[in-house]
């Protein structure tokens, strides 16, 4: 691990942030480190309010796109909702349609197949619009680059919609309305939306000329908070606000598919990373293992009973999931292994056998045993497809590009994207992407880094400092868990390894003799020697709550520990 601490804020600004806010030295440093210089910018950050969310006619196209969806409803077209298979674009479809329904009855929603279909929209999506008289398709989490679908739905009287936030590539569908603030030519002023979020601005743009306010919307920002989560956006600007009120909803207030996947894990109050790790998996396993329709229709659904139902078969294609995953896995490690390239730039494997469902999932496994920019292939049909996950700073995206001459078609974002190419050209693409990313990477970013926002005593830890830093979540890219660093840390002579196979570490520190704190360490279990003997150690972590047996005490989360 390679421990980076992040540059030092003004001292000036962090002295009079103390003073404004009657706050502690640690916390006004770790605002001011994220860009929060006055009272009014801590107010905002600590307490997001939904009426700071921009006018969503700021966005290009916007009125011609509720202007069309206007037209739908007054000449009682059937509508279209489309939307990928994954947690952004089925949390997508079930925003939309069930805005929709609730003042227009026609309207239906479509997620491809991704085996059949694949990524995106579909000719087989677009033959089924025209079979059903569906005149007006709003696409979702996708369409950006679908010029040639959107040309031929065009020339059989289909309008389309595109609420996209993936990056547009030099030539753009000639659609009715394309929402993406990532358009040259858009103003928008927040760039990092997720799919549902730009559906959300679309619903917020609707509900506007119906005289309908934000607050009567807030019931959708749970869908929007799982997608911001799920998508790993940013959670700044919008969607810091958008997550913040929907994590509220998903807490309190849960549509009953929610409620129902919560009953199953027997959760009750979800952070952030409960999303990712929780409902995010579950939402997605569906489009992995079976179809993103019955992920759409549990999200839908407001029968308890039925989504109980709906979120049973759910959990069945997750733990169907989580298998896929486990093997092929440990075959991706194996062909590494046997093909001795740990030691190149990039991973990457291929058998036509792996279940396409879950080789992204693998991609970011091997990204974290390897931490390497990595691409996992298999089969689709006469073409091969992948997934490819990327390291801290390095833009697979960009990369992918530089290799355009050998794919057929891909789309993403910096450290995630798909793509398909011929089997022929599947050697000419490996040899070419990793000439790419050997050229380009900084060799820095092949080793993990953990950057740390500030170093404090052990002493500098209460209950009151942990209060604050509560509040300082959702945490997400662009606004991450503290991680702070100590010093001269020595154990108690109690330390450990933990768990049924002994990776684990626990340890009781102490620093210069006093204090005493519990350090849990995941997969830390082989640092035992660090600690022995009275060796005096430093470690990076975050600041965490432990609960054993009705007690209630704070706890070093470890990153990692160093001599």
């Amino acid at each position: 691990m390679r421990w980076t601490i992040k540059p030092k804020p003004d001292p000036s600004k962090v002295a009079r942030l103390s003073k404004e806010l009657a706050i502690d030295s640690t916390t006004s440093f770790l605002l001011a480190q994220r860009g929060i210089e006055t009272f009014e910018e801590a107010k905002n950050f600590f307490r997001p309010d939904l009426n700071d969310l921009h006018d969503p006619f700021l966005m290009k196209d916007m009125e011609k796109a509720v202007s069309r969806i206007e037209d739908a409803v007054k000449n009682q077209e059937n509508i279209l909702v489309y939307g990928d298979y994954d947690v952004d674009g089925t949390t997508s479809v079930a925003l939309m349609s069930s805005y929709i329904l609730s003042f227009y009855p026609n309207v239906a929603t479509y997620i491809p197949d991704r085996y059949e279909e694949g990524y995106g929209i579909s000719y087989k999506g677009i033959d089924f619009a025209e079979d059903n008289n569906f005149s007006l398709i709003i696409a979702l989490d996708c369409g950006i680059k679908a010029i040639e679908k959107i040309t031929y739905a065009t020339k059989k009287g289909i309008d389309f919609i595109i609420c996209d936030h993936h990056r547009p590539g030099p030539e753009i569908p000639k659609a009715k309305a394309i929402l993406d603030a990532k358009q040259e030519d858009c103003k928008y002023p927040f760039k990092e939306l997720c799919g549902c979020g730009v559906g959300f601005k679309l619903i917020q743009a609707l509900a506007s000329k119906k005289g309908v306010t934000i607050n009567d919307l807030v019931l959708y920002l749970d869908l929007v908070a799982t997608a911001i989560g799920a998508d790993i956006v940013p959670i700044v600007g919008e969607n810091r606000i958008l997550a913040y009120h929907g994590l509220k909803v998903i807490n309190e207030n849960p549509r009953p598919g929610f409620e129902a996947i919560l009953k199953q894990v027997k959760k009750e109050k979800l952070t952030i990373t409960d999303v990712v790790f929780i409902i995010a998996p579950r939402i997605n396993a569906a489009g992995r293992m079976k179809h993103g329709n019955h992920a759409v229709t549990l999200l839908c659904e407001t029968d308890i009973n039925l989504a109980a139902e709906y979120a049973l078969d759910i959990d069945t294609y997750n733990t169907d999931r989580r298998d896929a995953d486990k093997r092929i896995t440990i075959e991706a490690l194996t062909q590494i292994e046997e093909n001795e390239e740990q030691d190149r730039f990039a991973s990457i494997v291929y058998n036509e056998n792996w279940h396409k469902g879950v080789i992204g999932i693998v991609a970011s496994r091997l990204t974290e045993t390897y931490y390497r920019p990595t691409l996992v292939f298999t089969k689709s049909g006469e073409m091969l497809a992948a997934s490819a996950r990327s390291v801290k700073g390095f833009d697979v995206y960009n990369a992918l590009e530089k290799c355009s001459e050998f794919i057929e078609q891909f789309g993403g974002h910096k450290y995630a994207a798909g793509l398909t190419l011929k089997p022929e050209n599947y050697k000419g693409f490996k040899a070419q992407f990793e000439k790419v990313v050997e050229k380009t990477i900084d060799p820095k970013m092949l080793i993990p880094e953990i950057s740390i926002d500030s170093q404090i005593s052990l002493s500098d830890i209460t209950p009151k400092l942990y209060r604050i830093l509560s509040q300082f979540a959702p945490f997400g890219p662009g606004n991450m868990t503290p991680v702070f660093m100590s010093g001269d840390l020595k154990d108690t002579g109690y330390g450990k390894q933990v768990g049924e196979d002994k990776t684990h570490l626990r340890f009781t520190a102490t620093q210069h003799g006093k204090g005493k704190i519990v350090g849990i360490g995941f997969g830390l279990g082989e640092h035992i020697e660090l600690i022995k003997n009275n060796k005096l150690f430093k470690a990076a972590y975050c600041i965490d709550e432990n609960e054993w047996n009705g007690n209630v005490s704070l706890q070093l989360k470890l990153k990692d520990i160093k001599p």
